[in-house]
């Protein structure tokens, strides 16, 4: 049988490689992003609750209402603005699939699409998929800030979508308003859709505030916000997120939607519902990872590891260039292998991996996970 693969460049992730490695050595696992400590005991109970009623049975594609409902309260509860449940939000099988449906929704063959690199591995294949051609701008380094002037030129009248992604997996870095007000210049009087990856919309550090493309009058009509569950109550296996747009990119989300997923989990859903009825389960985040942030980067004691600004996200940077020039990814497999820590080299986040010597660790994990790789972090030369 001959196959011509439509994603010929696309093999087995650097998280499956670094994870494996990981089990192979008994190392402490920091690269894939996950967090190690239990959820709230709540969830179960919550669960097995709407089990129990019988709700088991498929939910309407766009989510059940209970929970649509809840989200817009909480929208309005955030960011002060009004997202009407029945034409704007739809519930969806985690934020991966929330991407790859609106790319596929919206993008035609040969549109083009603004990326920023490092990025999210799920990104670029899903543009490939849906025929369109990626157009890659590098974040400045080491801030990882949007180079403005150079998208402002990379942008053509086949410019169809815009993807930015804040707080940034895999950098920690976050946006200002400054940032939000040119990307309302940029896009004024186009037809350019803004993608807002937002998964990480509740972990935030030292009092900043999340700039929400919902927030934007301007923005807000021409984006689609995706959000997850999974990052914000610390249940990624359980793939559960929702996207935000006006009703004339909701129903063109929503044709897609209806054919690679139709409807999520039912009584996970109603257990959601119930447990947004209470703010402060979310509003609690920043300080529930900054604590952890705070605590994991003060142990590191090792003046060959720089640690780079980490404002948002369970993720921080780590730059070794002061301990040797191997790449990054030669590097997280010395480090696995002889001092059996496990994490991600940065480089496989750009499209022609680029290497500022840095790799990234995860430190959504239990107190003693967190002290064990500080101490480990400290002892490599």
């Amino acid at each position: 049988m001959k196959l011509v693969s439509k994603l010929p460049h696309v093999g087995t992730t650097i998280f499956t490689t670094m994870s494996a490695l990981a089990v192979e050595h008994g190392a402490l696992n920091l690269g894939q992003g996950f967090p190690s400590f239990p959820v709230d005991p709540v969830w179960g109970d919550l669960v097995k609750k709407y089990i129990d009623k019988g709700l088991n049975q498929y939910a309407p594609m766009p989510g059940v209402p209970e929970l649509r409902n809840a989200i817009a309260g909480k929208i309005k509860h955030t960011y002060h603005q009004s997202a009407d449940p029945n034409t704007e939000i739809t519930v969806t099988a985690g934020a991966t699939q929330a991407i790859f449906t609106a790319i596929n929704a919206l993008v035609h063959p040969g549109d083009e699409v603004i990326l920023f690199a490092p990025a999210y591995d799920c990104y670029a294949p899903a543009v490939e998929l849906a025929g369109g051609v990626v157009k890659w701008i590098e974040l400045t380094f080491p801030e990882y800030q949007i180079p403005w002037d150079i998208v402002k030129n990379t942008i053509s009248e086949k410019t169809r979508m815009i993807l930015i992604n804040h707080p940034h997996n895999p950098t920690g870095a976050s946006i200002s308003k400054e940032d939000i007000i040119a990307l309302e210049n940029i896009t004024r009087g186009t037809d350019i859709i803004v993608l807002s990856d937002e998964v990480y919309e509740h972990i935030l550090f030292d009092g900043r505030e999340h700039h929400s493309v919902w927030k934007s009058d301007e923005l807000r009509e021409r984006s689609i916000g995706v959000y997850s569950f999974g990052k914000t109550f610390h249940l990624t296996g359980w793939k559960m997120g929702y996207v935000v747009a006006r009703p004339h990119l909701m129903a063109e989300f929503r044709k897609v939607h209806q054919y690679n997923v139709f409807s999520c989990n039912t009584p996970m859903q109603f257990a959601l519902a119930e447990y947004l009825e209470t703010p402060s389960n979310y509003e609690v985040l920043p300080h529930f990872y900054q604590e952890k942030r705070d605590l994991f980067l003060s142990k590191i004691n090792n003046p060959s590891i720089k640690i780079l600004p980490c404002a948002g996200t369970y993720f921080a940077l780590l730059d070794y260039s002061a301990m040797n020039q191997n790449d990054d990814v030669a590097e997280a497999i010395r480090w696995t292998k002889e001092y059996k820590l496990t994490t991600i080299p940065c480089s496989v986040f750009y499209p022609n991996k680029t290497d500022h010597k840095v790799l990234r660790v995860c430190f959504a994990k239990d107190e003693g996970t967190l002290m064990r790789g500080a101490e480990i972090l400290s002892e490599i030369r």
